[in-house]
């Protein structure tokens, strides 16, 4: 009798329970406890771990609807923008940006690459790290290699001399360079660090509003392919490098997408937060060939970006432009 009064009480759950969430047109990431297979390949790739802007989706205080809807649906949720950088051929990565999701895209990133295998109790996360400057959603990670956390060991971080002063003398992160937790190694640009016979990595300044540190963007080279990582600038005009001419060197570029449209955000004043708008990008890189304008992959989105709705009109509007938004779970064959 007890075991039909369960069967009748679950079918009664089942039958008459809260309603399954409605599909919406959001695109669905994959969740972080479900990571991306590594790719069958044995050649170096690029994995995309975040597209968001530095304070991530949803953001703190946010009642908008991409923030409401991916605080109930976790498939909804944007890391911060970061990319990791993996040859199978040795099982090494490393990572491009230090962001407050760390923890989480760390995790989503296991299995990446397929044959990294590393003895020992507290094994290195990565075998280096690249910042492109001094801003919140780029750098703040790092705390998760303190005492405090994961306890690494002399994980080289690789920035601008004025990256490297910045994390010297202000704390906490001075103590993450005197614990050894970290091993600073300055980068000044154009110079390149080699990370394999094929495999080197490239920084390049831009403009941007450089606070407590410089920016640069940085060129991934591989054996076949080379991507751009450019996920914060000012608007293209007052940078004295035409970004076409960038484009024209690599064959993928994951580049600023912050805002779509400067009014967006009616509470904060838009020539504080300069970037190039995707309306902005999208015109000025229209002339460009076809296959020019396909390299163009958008990431660094604000809460506020339209662009993460998949399908949207937002969408909708840059793929028909021959672009493209990154999403987290992307790969990029080098």
């Amino acid at each position: 009798m007890n075991m039909l009064r369960l069967v009748f009480v679950v079918s009664l759950l089942v039958g008459c329970g809260t309603k399954a969430p409605a599909v919406t047109r959001g695109a669905v990431e994959p969740r972080t406890s479900a990571p991306p297979k590594a790719p069958p390949s044995t050649s170096p790739y690029v994995l995309v771990l975040g597209t968001a802007q530095d304070a991530g989706l949803p953001q703190i205080g946010c009642t908008g609807q991409h923030c409401v809807r991916a605080a109930r649906d976790p498939a909804q949720r944007r890391f911060s923008s970061a990319i990791l950088l993996c040859d199978p051929r040795t099982g090494m990565r490393w990572l491009f940006d230090a962001t407050p999701d760390l923890r989480e895209q760390l995790h989503f990133a296991n299995g990446h690459p397929s044959s990294r295998q590393l003895p020992g109790s507290r094994p290195p996360l990565v075998e280096g790290i690249f910042l492109t400057h001094a801003h919140i959603g780029h750098y703040t990670g790092l705390m998760f290699l303190g005492r405090e956390s994961y306890g690494a060991k002399q994980v080289p971080v690789f920035g601008t001399e004025r990256m490297r002063d910045f994390l010297t003398n202000n704390g906490p992160w001075s103590q993450l360079v005197s614990l050894g937790n970290i091993e600073l190694r300055p980068i000044a640009p154009p110079d390149t660090v080699k990370l394999a016979a094929d495999l080197s990595v490239q920084a390049i300044p831009v403009v941007h509003r450089d606070e407590f540190s410089d920016t640069v963007a940085f060129i991934v080279r591989g054996p076949e392919r080379a991507l751009l990582y450019l996920p914060d600038i000012d608007k293209w005009s007052r940078w004295d490098t035409r970004i076409e001419e960038v484009l024209a060197k690599v064959d993928f570029a994951l580049l600023d997408g912050t805002f779509f449209d400067g009014d967006e955000v009616p509470a904060r004043a838009m020539s504080e937060i300069p970037h190039p708008f995707i309306r902005e990008s999208l015109d000025r890189f229209g002339p460009l060939s076809l296959d020019e304008r396909r390299k163009v992959v958008f990431t660094h989105m604000n809460h506020s970006n339209p662009a993460h709705e998949s399908g949207g009109e937002a969408a909708v509007e840059i793929e028909k432009a021959g672009m493209s938004v990154a999403y987290r779970g992307q790969v990029f064959p080098l």
